[in-house]
């Protein structure tokens, strides 16, 4: 048994850290995506086809760029930043649970690394570690734009974790757990057999407002527009890691994408059902997948009969093919049963993933004191009275 365990273990490790880096890759090949077609623009796509190797040419160029080191940082504290940076925020998904319990071959296992009772408190508190790898990268530096960088990053992530706190402090008063499965778990069903219980949607004081102060935040915990103070590369020649180059400056980025996406899970966890269906599956939610899929396939082959351009004739049928398969694997019984719950989590992840790129093509930045008041005179008060009504009610409807 405990070297079943052992194996098991190491085999969803192996296969969390695969996708995970995978995802962290390709993020940022969507991302650029995405703006570009805001903007009217096509984004990446000289380097394979659709431009899908550009981020394997993106961690070329940046192995083999000139790894340089000033002369006037503490060597030690400034490779220690962007290690720490790196580090807190890959451990956060250890304790994201992405399904339920699975059987494979006799074996029943979690679709989660570890099962963790204080997953909460462990991800709060991880998130509120990885400031010290932007404020030791500022600091450590010896450059008065670096070190004004870091600073601004302390006060903006410290001033935001409190109404990120309270926000999620509401949800855990509903469900009265911290253990991200028993969340889930909680949110189960649905009220008049199609509204789904979510803890948005949750009685007896639905947490829409507490998701709008958790998404807020999680922009400014994350540094990412319009919150990107810290690096404002108009005003601080590119803020904490103006003194980083090579893999060293890709970590801050890759700690930075990793943490979007850890947010993006939790918040699909405390608030938008984890993996339960947006319906039930008496009314086909089990055959949404499929149709996806199938709708992209046939949409792919269509374009390759008028492709835009001659390589199109090859890669479009190639994508419409695979689309078409994996609508089929759906359908398979054995693996819809893992492959459903994996499917809506991932697409409310993508939903919420897609909401930081969305506004990132669309608000402009702030400035340093708006921020700060933003965060002190509405999110502070807001986060405070969002939770004195929800404990208020909660206590009044468990009597």
């Amino acid at each position: 048994m405990v070297l079943n365990f052992f194996i098991i273990s190491l085999i969803k490790a192996a296969i969390v850290a695969g996708v995970l880096m995978t995802t962290l890759a390709y993020l940022q090949w969507i991302e650029r995506k995405v703006i570009a077609h805001i903007q009217l623009r096509v984004g990446p796509r000289r380097v394979g086809p659709h431009g899908l190797l550009q981020p394997l040419a993106d961690v070329v160029k940046l192995l083999t760029k000139e790894d340089m080191l000033p002369s006037h940082v503490n060597k030690v504290f400034y490779f220690l930043a962007p290690f720490i940076a790196v580090t807190f925020a890959l451990i956060a998904i250890s304790v994201i649970p992405f399904g339920g319990e699975i059987n494979i071959g006799g074996v029943k296992t979690m679709m989660q690394l570890t099962d963790l009772n204080v997953g909460v408190l462990f991800i709060l508190g991880l998130s509120g570690m990885g400031v010290y790898g932007v404020a030791l990268a500022g600091w450590a530096s010896n450059n008065k734009y670096s070190l004004m960088g870091g600073l601004r990053s302390s006060a903006q992530m410290i001033s935001y974790e409190l109404p990120m706190a309270m926000a999620i402090a509401a949800p855990l008063l509903m469900l009265n757990t911290l253990s991200f499965r028993e969340l889930v778990d909680g949110q189960a069903g649905y009220y008049l057999g199609f509204i789904p219980r979510w803890s948005i949607f949750q009685m007896p004081f639905p947490q829409i407002f507490s998701f709008i102060l958790f998404t807020i935040a999680a922009f400014a915990e994350t540094n990412r527009v319009p919150f990107d103070l810290p690096e404002a590369e108009n005003e601080l020649v590119a803020g904490f890691h103006t003194e980083y180059a090579s893999m060293k400056f890709a970590s801050f980025f890759m700690a930075e994408y990793a943490n979007m996406i850890t947010v993006s899970c939790v918040a699909t966890l405390l608030f938008l059902g984890g993996w339960h269906p947006i319906f039930p599956a008496e009314y086909g939610s089990k055959f949404i997948p499929s149709l996806i899929f199938a709708i992209g396939g046939i949409m792919c082959l269509y374009h390759a009969l008028n492709p835009a351009r001659p390589f199109d004739r090859i890669t479009l049928p190639v994508f419409g093919v695979v689309f078409l398969g994996i609508a089929g694997i759906f359908l398979v019984p054995i693996l819809g049963q893992i492959l459903l719950p994996l499917f809506w989590f991932s697409a409310k992840v993508g939903f919420i993933l897609f909401l930081f790129i969305w506004i990132r093509g669309t608000l402009p930045r702030f400035r340093y004191d708006q921020l700060m008041h933003f965060a002190w005179t509405f999110m502070f008060p807001v986060a405070i009275v969002n939770l004195f009504i929800t404990a208020l009610l909660v206590a009044v409807t468990t009597k």
